[in-house]
């Protein structure tokens, strides 16, 4: 606690009822039977640090938003993706906003209160000093002193606006400046209209995230809460006083207000978005903006406490809770609105629909999210994950195509793979799609069985042609991309990896709706993994259009793996550990590649020292390694392999070593956190339930962190409407899982199904000092899901 500004706290933790024995939050009384008595309530945003993860390319963001709200209030220092806490200046708090993605994407509309003339409209001339010790977050609220121009900005958030609230000094000369032409990304067209002595028009253009993309335009409308005294308009460089409009190509282009604050210092301002038209954000500031700054931010603040009080954790330490609390609150940041409040929504199609029946939802980093915050989502905000299902199929609907990286209105083909079959799968087994099964089917199938036309925007599985022919897709090295965004030539290996685990996953959904051909046909491609398994290297190994083995044969140096090598993607085959397991030589080999996979010797030895000295550091660090990368996507289901070599003891060693690297502070992310799905990781991890199938219904067990998670569910999906999960005396040196009850009755398997979750109420761990044989039998580990042929 060394960083005092770093968020916002009520003094010390406020125990509404009960008392505080031994470090636990316990409530007044409890019945002898119903077990452990629950913890008092805490005010759970006080224990909330949202500066975690903005420094070291975490690329987080501090600001102001509601769960899954379409405005993203926070401010930019000059970092590509937004806020970075090393930067001393603040060039403007702008609209939107993505939790941890790796390039500039969002930052529209930055807007700064200054003092003066105006004689600069780069924003990185006009920049503010700051200091964090003037400075302090909070779930729905920012707030920042700017030393420049000795004023101080506020944010908060309803789902569809952003509100400011700016103190200024007593000066004729107090200025709002609305920057439309510069974002985090490429803008190629803005419009600024001032529209009466209140209220400001924009609407801006951009395009780009990683490389080029089709453009998409946000709309916005800024309503100050008084007349201010005079206006005008810039464009490249040039300041037009007096001027009530203003439009630019690429460029700079904005306007400015000012304000007399010599009697009255503060001034309030609220700003709309839609990504319809001019008239969506003006209903949606008629709809949400009529509250004022103090309101808007106590009813930001209740609804992340509803929110975050899904998930009741007892015990841990503080560090704990609040690096767990922390990451919960980032899982619930995207996707996000993208429907206005009349249901209207710009399609993929670039064509203005309406939603009926559900919400539309946008933003889809799926190669990342497929793996750990669609799973959460499905089981603690179900309502929203129904309607975010029923949103990707519109855009496959409207679009032609259904997404792989989509941000906006716009497909920006980033990352690899099949993505999106794992996430509507798994919203499938959960029982998300009740209604638009067949729907979703016919659409998965034509994603998984061809490919995007070309003059589509989408790449799809852009190997599918060779990888339905051969049974893999090959590694092209420097082959043209004919569309913007990534190819999954570039990166046959994993590519091919990720194809064979989405058939597997259409498998099951084919079976289970009758489509038994279909079953049986994607159940044969989920075994594709084998065709790129080299015999003489022992690992996975890129393949060329010719067939042969490609790149070296090092597995620590290889080629055509996304974001990793061979030893990283060698336990990407959830559908068929057992059968990948005996292609490396059984159990024993296995047990053994992954010991030194993740230096299991010194981890037993000095886990937190391992987790940070041997295993892969570094955002960006990919390549040229053979060990475990807990900061990236492919190694995230890695831990858990263990379960399917019965040594389900050494899945907690690596997970709890792995949770180490999740702190409370600015450089306490493990890696981006690409829209939640580092954090829904810890989150997951900590309660100890996993998804180590993604895409089917199946949840693996270790030992959870805390001694008591109480899930309030939804009883629209889970009838009991709760469930917990139970682990007195879990600690550092007692994390071992003796013996597991569910509902009181013993249970050997290393996992559940949603069905046993739905059925069940609580799951009880017995922990010790000392490994045991719970869950060692050749039967206890999660069953493939398209097993191999004998």
């Amino acid at each position: 606690m060394s960083w005092p500004h770093r968020f916002r706290r009520r003094g010390a933790v406020a125990l509404l009822a009960g008392t505080l024995v031994g470090g636990v939050l316990l409530a007044p009384s409890a019945r002898a039977d119903a077990g452990p008595p629950a913890p008092a309530r805490e005010h759970l945003t006080d224990l909330v640090n949202p500066f975690i993860g903005t420094e070291n390319e975490g690329n987080t963001y501090p600001g102001a938003a509601v769960p899954f709200g379409m405005v993203q209030l926070s401010p930019d220092t000059g970092h590509t993706t937004g806020y970075d806490y090393q930067q001393d200046h603040i060039r403007g708090l702008s609209l939107t906003h993505i939790s941890g993605v790796g390039c500039g994407l969002g930052g529209d509309l930055p807007v700064l209160p200054t003092t003066g003339d105006i004689t600069e409209t780069d924003d990185a001339k006009y920049a503010s000093a700051y200091s964090h010790d003037d400075e302090e977050a909070h779930p729905g609220y920012y707030r920042v002193g700017l030393k420049t121009y000795g004023t101080q900005a506020e944010a908060t958030a309803t789902e569809r606006t952003g509100k400011q609230r700016y103190t200024f000094p007593a000066t004729d000369k107090a200025n709002v400046l609305l920057n439309a032409g510069q974002s985090l990304h490429r803008t190629v067209s803005t419009e600024v209209e001032v529209l009466d002595s209140r209220t400001v028009r924009t609407a801006i253009t951009g395009r780009g995230f990683c490389q080029d993309t089709v453009p998409y335009t946000v709309y916005t409308i800024t309503r100050f809460d008084r007349p201010f005294t005079s206006y005008g308009t810039w464009a490249d460089g040039k300041v037009t006083a007096g001027s009530a409009s203003s439009a630019a190509r690429e460029g700079g282009n904005g306007a400015y207000v000012r304000f007399d604050t010599r009697k009255d210092r503060t001034v309030e301002a609220t700003t709309a978005l839609s990504y319809v038209d001019a008239a969506g954000a003006a209903r949606n500031l008629k709809a949400e903006g009529g509250s004022s700054f103090d309101r808007a931010r106590r009813a930001a603040d209740a609804t992340w406490e509803k929110r975050l009080g899904t998930v009741a954790a007892r015990g841990g330490d503080e560090t704990l809770r609040r690096t767990f609390y922390s990451s919960l609150y980032r899982s619930f940041l995207a996707p996000n609105l993208g429907g206005d409040v009349d249901g209207r929504y710009t399609g993929w199609d670039q064509k203005k629909h309406r939603a009926k029946g559900f919400t539309y939802y946008q933003n889809w980093s799926l190669w990342d999210t497929y793996r750990t915050q669609t799973q959460l989502l499905s089981l603690l905000a179900p309502r929203e994950a129904r309607d975010m299902a029923l949103s990707v199929l519109r855009v496959g609907k409207e679009s032609g195509w259904l997404p792989k990286w989509g941000y906006g209105t716009v497909e920006t083909n980033i990352m690899t793979g099949d993505p999106v079959t794992p996430f509507l799968t798994n919203a499938y087994q959960q029982g998300l799609l009740k209604g638009h099964e067949e729907e979703a089917y016919r659409a998965l199938r034509k994603n998984a069985d061809g490919v995007p036309p070309a003059d589509s925007p989408a790449v799809g599985r852009e190997a599918n042609a060779p990888y339905l022919k051969d049974g893999f897709a090959p590694y092209i090295k420097d082959r043209p991309h004919a569309k913007p965004g990534d190819s999954d030539f570039d990166h046959g290996g994993s590519a091919t990896l990720e194809y064979a685990l989405s058939d597997a996953m259409l498998s099951r959904m084919a079976k289970d709706l009758g489509h038994d051909a279909d079953a049986r046909r994607y159940a044969e491609r989920a075994q594709n993994y084998r065709k790129i398994f080299d015999p003489s290297t022992g690992f996975f190994r890129s393949r060329d259009a010719s067939g042969a083995f490609t790149g070296p044969a090092d597995p620590a140096r290889s080629e055509g793996f996304h974001e990793g090598t061979a030893w990283q993607y060698q336990w990407l085959v959830p559908q068929d550990l057992p059968g990948m397991i005996g292609l490396i030589g059984g159990q024993d080999a296995a047990r053994q590649r992954l010991d030194s996979f993740f230096a299991y010797d010194q981890l037993v030895a000095d886990p937190a020292g391992t987790a940070r000295e041997v295993w892969v550091n570094g955002p960006y660090d990919y390549y040229n390694a053979d060990k475990y990368n807990p900061q990236n996507e492919p190694d995230l289901i890695a831990p858990y392999t263990y379960l399917s070599t019965g040594q389900p003891w050494k899945t907690t060693d690596v997970v709890h070593a792995a949770l180490t690297l999740f702190t409370d502070t600015p450089t306490g992310m493990t890696g981006n956190d690409d829209l939640g799905t580092m954090s829904a990781w810890m989150v997951l991890s900590a309660i100890g339930v996993y998804p180590v199938q993604p895409g089917t219904a199946t949840w693996s067990l270790s030992t959870p962190v805390f001694d008591r998670v109480d899930l309030t569910l939804d009883k629209r999906y889970y009838p009991a409407g709760r469930f917990t999960v139970t682990a007195p005396g879990t600690s550092a040196e007692k994390r071992y899982t003796q013996s597991v009850r569910l509902d009181g009755a013993d249970w050997d398997r290393t996992y559940l199904t949603t069905d046993d979750l739905r059925a069940g109420r609580r799951i009880d761990f017995a922990v010790g000092t000392d490994p045991s044989a719970w869950g060692t039998a050749p039967g206890d580990a999660p069953p493939a899901v398209t097993p191999s042929q004998p």
